[in-house]
């Protein structure tokens, strides 16, 4: 599998965002996207997530699966973590399970592996910032697709959840999986570097 983009551009109120990007990733590897605040990383994993429309440019997926479109084979992390606060954490996962479809795996299991099994009746309110961002890991791993778009994946995350959250991605791209991460800090994996430089407006 292969995601690439040629001469991607963007343009958000008016004003251009990212023009002429080109980047390569494969599986098996991370991409990791780097750049002052403003830049554009978020636009470009909105854009790859099919939640924002590209001004110009390709981006392509080879190797996927032909049937499906690439957002249908992505999970896109944002920045701020997509929890419904009333639900315990067991139930936003069952959530996005019946939402994104897809092959399933164990709930449960999702949430021990992410630490946070003593909290699976816990309604998300009442969980930390850390405990969240672990709560929307646990939701790349209860619907395995092979794609991640992760917007500041370790952001309110400690020592050891982010030592979590490499084992977790080291062993997603070992299963044949690929990242695209934007990120403000070391992600804590081995990747390559994709820097934009231009300022948003």
């Amino acid at each position: 599998m292969r995601l690439s983009g040629r001469g991607v551009r963007c343009v958000r109120g008016g004003r251009e965002v990212l023009s002429g990007l080109d980047f390569e990733v494969s599986a098996g590897e991370a991409l990791a996207v780097t750049g002052p605040n403003g830049s554009g990383k978020t636009s470009l994993l909105r854009i790859l997530a099919g939640l924002l429309a590209q001004a110009g440019g390709s981006i392509e997926l080879e190797g996927g699966e032909d049937e499906l479109t690439l957002p249908e084979q992505s999970h896109y992390l944002g920045h701020r973590d997509a929890i419904k606060p009333a639900l315990s954490a067991l139930e936003n996962l069952s959530f996005w399970r019946d939402f994104l479809g897809g092959e399933v795996g164990n709930l449960e299991q999702s949430l021990s592996r992410v630490g946070l099994d003593h909290a699976a009746h816990l309604p998300a309110a009442y969980l930390s910032a850390g405990q969240r961002r672990r709560l929307s890991i646990a939701r790349l791993l209860a619907v395995r697709r092979p794609i991640w778009l992760l917007d500041e994946p370790t952001s309110a995350l400690d020592a050891a959840g982010q030592a979590l959250f490499a084992d977790l991605t080291r062993d997603h791209l070992a299963r044949g999986g690929l990242v695209v991460a934007a990120t403000h800090t070391p992600l804590g994996i081995e990747a390559r570097e994709l820097r934009i430089g231009a300022v948003e407006q």
